[in-house]
């Protein structure tokens, strides 16, 4: 992991164990690295309940209990399957906070709509979710980086 990343996750674990909340991710294009750079930092276990790595649609339905019809409707990438993934990662844990990401990081897969580096966050917080989708620049590697560094910085920032 990255300085930067480690940093990050740092001051997450601190912001949530001063809370006494637990997280839980559900990541598509990120592939657990968001639960990866969690659980670098010694002592994640009082603060990280589990991460679902859910890259298939079938498992968005099966893990999250993500709608069929909200997938068709919009797509994996889209603001309402990361507010349901969120939402499903909360409802599926022992978690109060979580974070949800699905993007399109490329080389492929990119379409006029959803261009390559597209990403779509869905946070839960005990007050809601909200979402937000931001493109990024660059390959595939530098795209998922930039994923996982805005989730853990913007988590940071709505726990403050």
């Amino acid at each position: 992991m990255t300085p930067d990343l480690n940093a990050l996750a740092a001051q997450l674990g601190r912001r949530l164990a001063d809370a006494g909340l637990m997280l839980a991710t559900a990541e598509s294009c990120t592939g657990g690295w968001i639960a990866k750079c969690v659980t670098d930092i010694a002592g994640s276990s009082a603060w990280l309940d589990r991460g679902f790595v859910t890259y298939s649609n079938a498992a968005k339905q099966d893990m999250l209990g993500v709608a069929a019809a909200t997938l068709a409707e919009h797509g994996a990438v889209s603001e309402p399957v990361v507010r349901a993934m969120a939402a499903g990662a909360v409802a599926h844990s022992a978690a109060q906070v979580a974070v949800a990401v699905s993007g399109v990081a490329g080389p492929d897969g990119g379409s006029a709509d959803k261009p390559v580096g597209t990403v779509c966050f869905g946070f839960a917080l005990p007050d809601g979710v909200s979402t937000e989708t931001l493109h990024f620049d660059g390959d595939r590697d530098a795209v998922r980086r930039q994923s996982v560094a805005h989730a853990l910085t913007r988590l940071i920032g709505l726990l403050a």
